[in-house]
C-alpha cells in the first residue's frame, strides 16, 4: 500500500501545477481520495478530495475556483491542477486515501493512508 506524489517545485505567483499522486493496489480504485498541505510552523490542512467514483468533489474554501481534483480513469492515479496560485499556497502537498467510496471529508483521521509529499513553492 503506497501513494507516491509527484509535480511540486517552485513557480512564480500567478503560475500553475499539476501535482500527481499515483497509489499502488487496485483497491485504491474504489477509495476517496484527498490532498492536503502544510505549510512550515502550520498545521495540515485539506485542499480537496474526490469520491471513488469521481462524481463527488469537494475543496477547502482557500482554493475553490483555483484548483481541480481529478482522477484517472482507472481510478489509481488522483491529479491536482492549481492555477493562479499564491505564495499562501507554498507548501508540502500531501496525497491521502480514505476507506469509503463516497463519503468526502476534512478530516486528517478520517484518511488511513498517505504519501510522503511534494513541495509546492510560489514566489512573489
Amino acid at each position: 500500500v503506497q501513494l507516491v506524489e509527484s509535480g511540486g517545485g517552485l513557480v512564480q505567483a500567478g503560475g500553475s501545477l499539476r501535482l500527481s499522486c499515483a497509489a499502488s493496489g487496485s483497491i485504491f480504485s474504489r477509495y476517496v481520495m484527498g490532498w492536503f498541505r502544510q505549510a512550515p510552523g502550520k498545521e495540515r490542512e485539506f485542499v480537496a478530495a474526490i469520491s471513488g467514483s469521481g462524481s463527488i468533489t469537494h475543496y477547502a474554501d482557500s482554493v475553490k475556483g483555483r484548483v481541480t481534483i481529478s482522477r484517472a480513469s482507472a481510478g489509481n492515479t488522483v491529479y491536482l491542477q492549481m492555477n493562479s496560485l499564491k505564495p499562501e499556497d507554498t507548501a508540502v502537498y500531501h496525497c491521502a486515501a480514505r476507506r469509503s467510496w463516497d463519503s468526502i471529508v476534512q478530516e486528517n483521521y478520517a484518511y488511513a493512508y498517505w504519501g510522503q509529499g511534494t513541495l509546492v513553492t510560489v514566489s512573489s
